[in-house]
Parts: C-alpha cells; sequence; structure tokens
C-alpha cells in the first residue's frame, strides 16, 4: 500500500486515468433505467481515490476544462447564431426565462439556506445538470477579493453539493417532463392527439403529391424486380412508371435495367417493356413487401453491382439554408436522392415535409454515386469521413479566446470577467459558426469533437474528485441531507415554470414546449423522455435552439451565481 501511495502521488497521472477508466464502467451501468452517468461516476471515484491525498498541479483539469469548453460551443455555434435572428428568436426568448429561471430560483434557495458561493455553485451545477459550472464557478471564486482560506473553503464544498443534486437533477429533470409535464399540459392523451396532429401538419407536401415522407434513420434499399405487372402491357417510360409508383405511396427511383439481355442506364423518357428487369431504390419500408404493383422480385447480381453512395452534407449553400425538406426535394438535382437523416447540434431532426433545414445542419443523402455528387455541391459540402482535425483551429481558437476572457472591469470593487472558461466557450462558438458559413475551414470531425467534449469534461471533473477527495466527508457532514431537497427545489421549480409560461405566454404546441424545455435546461435524457412518453420525435424540434443557447447562458451563469451570492 505505501508502495501504491508514493506511486501515485508521484506520478498524479496514473490516478487520474485509474478514475477515468472506472468511473466510465460505472456510468454506463444500469438498473431499472437508472444510471449515475459517466460524469457523477468520475467525480464518486475520483473523490474515493482522492482518500489517498495526491497532490495534482492545477494546469492539467484547466487545460482539459478549455478543451471541453471550446468543443461544446464548436458544436453548437451554427445554431446559436442562426437562432438570433428569424423564425428562431421566440425559442431564443423561452431559453432565455429557462435560464434565467433556473438561476433565480436556485439563488433564492440557497439565500434562505445560508449557503455561500462555492455551496450555490454545486447546487447550480447539480440541479442543472451542468458540469460546466464548476469549472465556470471556480474560475470566478478564485478572481474575487476574499481571503485564500475562504476561497479554498467554498471551492471544497462545490464537489459536494454538486454530487448531492445531481442524481435529481438527472432522475427528476427526465421525470417532471416526461410524465408530470403532459399532466401540466392538459392530460398525456390530449398531448399525444396535438402531436399527433402537429406531426400530420408538418408532413403535410405543399409542392407535391409525395405522400412517402417519414420520420429519418430508415434505411433506404436497391432491389431488382421484373416488370410483370399488367401496367406494363404498354411499354411505359421511366418517368411514368415512377408517377404510378408515387400514386400507390411509394417514392421510387428507377435506377438501372435490363433488356433484351443488356443493362441499360436508363432516363426519364427510356421505354420500360413488360418482362424488362429494372433496379428500384427508395426506403426499405416501400420497396419491400407486396410484390404485385410490379413484378417479382430477381436475383441479378451484376444488375445489382453498381456504385451507391450514402454521405453526410454539411449545409452551407444560400439556395438551400432555409429550404423546406418538401421544398428540397423538388429540386431537380435531388431526382434518385433519398434524404436519411437530418442532424442538428447533434440531435436528430424529423424529416417532414415542413422540417427547415439550416447552414450547420448536417444532411445525409442516399442514392446512385453519379447522382449523389451531382446534388451533394447544391446542398452544401460533402462531409466525407477522415481522421484529420484543424488543430490550428483548436490551437488559436482556445488562445484568442482565453485573452478575451481574463480582460476585466471593475463594478462597486468587484472585478467581472468572463473568466478563461467564457473566452474559449465563445470562442468554440464563434469558430463553430464560422466552419458553417466556410466549411473548407476549420474542420473537426464529429468523433473528435465527441472526444474534446467527454475527454475534457471527466478529465477535469476526475481532477476536482481527487482533489476534493480528502475535504469531502467532512463538508458533506457539514452541509447535511438538506441539500438534497434544496437540489429538488431547484431542479423542479423552474421546469413547472417553464411549462406554464411556454403554453400561456410563447403558446407553444405542447410538444414542442417540451421539447423547449429539455433543450433551455440543457436535459438531453429528458428529451428521450419525452419523445418516449409522446411516442413521436416532434419534440426534438423545439429542443436544438434552447438547447445552444441554454449551454452557453447557463454556464455563464456559473459567473453570476458567485457574484450574487
Amino acid at each position: 500500500m505505501d508502495w501504491i501511495l508514493e506511486t501515485f502521488r508521484n506520478n498524479p497521472s496514473i490516478p487520474i486515468f485509474l478514475t477515468l477508466g472506472v468511473g466510465f464502467f460505472i456510468g454506463q451501468l444500469k438498473y431499472k433505467g437508472f444510471s449515475l452517468g459517466t460524469v457523477t461516476s468520475v467525480l464518486l471515484v475520483g473523490v474515493l481515490v482522492g482518500q489517498m491525498d495526491i497532490p495534482i498541479p492545477g494546469p492539467i483539469k484547466n487545460v482539459f476544462f478549455l478543451l471541453f469548453l471550446f468543443a461544446i460551443g464548436y458544436s453548437v455555434g451554427p445554431q446559436f447564431f442562426r437562432s438570433l435572428k428569424g423564425e428562431g428568436l421566440k425559442q431564443v426568448g423561452f431559453a432565455c426565462v429557462i435560464c434565467v429561471l433556473c438561476l433565480l430560483c436556485t439563488w433564492g434557495a440557497c439565500k434562505v439556506m445560508g449557503y455561500n458561493a462555492g455551496e450555490a455553485v454545486g447546487v447550480f451545477a447539480g440541479a442543472q445538470t451542468i458540469s460546466a459550472v464548476i469549472g465556470a464557478g471556480i474560475d470566478s471564486i478564485n478572481s474575487l477579493g476574499a481571503s485564500s482560506a475562504d476561497k479554498q473553503h467554498w471551492i471544497a464544498l462545490i464537489p459536494v453539493s454538486y454530487a448531492v443534486c445531481y442524481v435529481y437533477g438527472t432522475i427528476g429533470s427526465a421525470w417532471v417532463l416526461g410524465n408530470l409535464g403532459p399532466r401540466i399540459l392538459g392530460g398525456l392523451d390530449k398531448v399525444k392527439a396535438d402531436t399527433r396532429a402537429l406531426e400530420k401538419e408538418m408532413n403535410q407536401s405543399e409542392l407535391t403529391s409525395d405522400p412517402a415522407y417519414i420520420i429519418a434513420n430508415r434505411p433506404v434499399a436497391f432491389r431488382a424486380y421484373k416488370a410483370d405487372n399488367e401496367f406494363f402491357d404498354t411499354p411505359r417510360s421511366v418517368a411514368d412508371t415512377e408517377a404510378y409508383l408515387l400514386k400507390q405511396g411509394r417514392r421510387l427511383f428507377v435506377e438501372r435495367m435490363r433488356q433484351n439481355g443488356d443493362i441499360v442506364e436508363p432516363k426519364a423518357d427510356t421505354l420500360i417493356n413488360k418482362g424488362d428487369e429494372i433496379v428500384l431504390s427508395g426506403r426499405r419500408e416501400f420497396i419491400i413487401g407486396d410484390e404485385k404493383w410490379i413484378g417479382d422480385e430477381v436475383y441479378d447480381n451484376e444488375l445489382l453491382n453498381f456504385p451507391a453512395e450514402q454521405i453526410e452534407v454539411l449545409v452551407s449553400k444560400k439556395g438551400a439554408d432555409g429550404m423546406t425538406v418538401d421544398q428540397l426535394r423538388s429540386q431537380k438535382y435531388m431526382y434518385g436522392i433519398s434524404i436519411k437523416s437530418i442532424n442538428r447540434a447533434g440531435v436528430s431532426i424529423p424529416v417532414y415535409a415542413k422540417t427547415k433545414l439550416y447552414a450547420g445542419d448536417t444532411v445525409t443523402l442516399v442514392g446512385l454515386k453519379s447522382e449523389v455528387d451531382l446534388a451533394a455541391p447544391k446542398v452544401g459540402y460533402p462531409d466525407r469521413p477522415t481522421n484529420a482535425s484543424d488543430i490550428i483551429l483548436v490551437g488559436f481558437g482556445i488562445f484568442i479566446g482565453c485573452l478575451v476572457g481574463v480582460l476585466t472591469i471593475h463594478a462597486g470593487g468587484i472585478p467581472i470577467s468572463l473568466s478563461t472558461s467564457g473566452g474559449a466557450l465563445i470562442s468554440g462558438l464563434v469558430c463553430g459558426w464560422l466552419r458553417s458559413k466556410h466549411p473548407t475551414f476549420g474542420r473537426i470531425p464529429q468523433p473528435a469533437v465527441w472526444v474534446l467534449n467527454n475527454l475534457g469534461l471527466n478529465m477535469f471533473i476526475a481532477v476536482i474528485g481527487i482533489t476534493s477527495g480528502p475535504t469531502f466527508v467532512s463538508g458533506l457532514q457539514q452541509m447535511g441531507f438538506p441539500v438534497f431537497f434544496v437540489g429538488i427545489v431547484a431542479t423542479t421549480l423552474p421546469l413547472v415554470l417553464g411549462m406554464i409560461i411556454g403554453a400561456k405566454v410563447f403558446k407553444f404546441r405542447p410538444a414542442i414546449n417540451l421539447g423547449c424545455c429539455a433543450g433551455g435546461r440543457t436535459t438531453t435524457a429528458s428529451l428521450g423522455a419525452i419523445q418516449d412518453a409522446l411516442g413521436s420525435s416532434i419534440p426534438a424540434m423545439g429542443y436544438t435552439v434552447t438547447y445552444a443557447i441554454g449551454n452557453t447562458l447557463l454556464i455563464l451563469m456559473g459567473v453570476a451565481i458567485v457574484l450574487m451570492m
């Protein structure tokens, strides 16, 4: 044991990675749907490892925390700036209301209990499940004019109140929005009925008679059939055949043909004779099933051996920005192309006729390689898989953001600044937005963003847990169990008030209202609970804008609550 203690204390990187490994393992465990989550698990494991009294240099945690904040800003930057104009402003205003409610409810509850700045930061971070507030709060406390002893005492209490409040912050948010929310908004059955009506409205095509709009993430298939249906008793053109299929509710495309033993690349006016073999492409549920509508399926390896492509396209062209799915599908260059999914700020958006596309969205297109190569440049930038990240952007982005963040102004003797954490976050927002405008610049692949985000935050939390380990138990004894009930108030009250305000003041439809509440509170787990309860992905339409605003404001409010306390 003495050897382990000496090794850990002389090599702090070893216990940090031990904490990460064990914390991530525990965070994946579930019991009846309940999980501590990765961040809380890493913190608690860090506290346990920290009982060995392991000193860790401060710069380690700060470097990883800045990487995390930059990655968060980069992810939501396009959505953040786009929401500041046009129809997104309504949801922006609502997100601001939710964030202010979170701040005021937490501040009021902590004031009643007589908590200090450190305890309040921990309650806010845990109850609102915004772990990044810990770093912003620590930076703000360190900038205060209080004594060094007081500041260290306050900082030591942050992980204690955070850990106690985070459990209900996660579970309680999902329960309030997924179960209590529909009842507050008129009852589950009524909210479900309104959601189905909204889905129908969103899926109403205004430009075509195409009924084949469907929720995202449905596979696209290529199958070969023999044209034996009586429809082909008279030779039919490819265009007539596709129109015939569309009338039956099947949006399918004729991609290849075999006529008289030869393979043909068809055009719109190419005639299909009875007995010809044709390759159809489209969504799997429309292309497989009863074959009477076309003819028997055939297994012709040569006919089906052709290049098809699925590619992610970053929406960046002015023509595509602001277009609905309906409008995009009506473009000539989209012939033969299926829209498989739309991803916005890391959230899957339903592919409905009236779903709007915005710069920064990632659209997955599926079709023949020649068709995809034609369509992708019209929509935006083909985001082909790569392992390379623009580290120049990351390095200079964080450097400039931190320089801006350390600039300080004094109001009434109180130093006020964004801090390095706030500067890194805002720099990430700007860089992410610039990438959406100039997609050849500053690319960071999604897996790399995930690593910066998750590894950055959890490395920071691991160090916080290890360094606070020796004082964690005494801090918990000092605060007592009442902090758990303070966390319940700080979690529940803003959400309940937010749902009422969303319905009465902002006039949101129930599903959008619930999605906006989840986004403003940046609780992805709650979005899943809402969608499960309603049986619909519609709430995601209210999540993305409010998430971008909430993720920014709630982190910066880590500074505000310190000053208010």
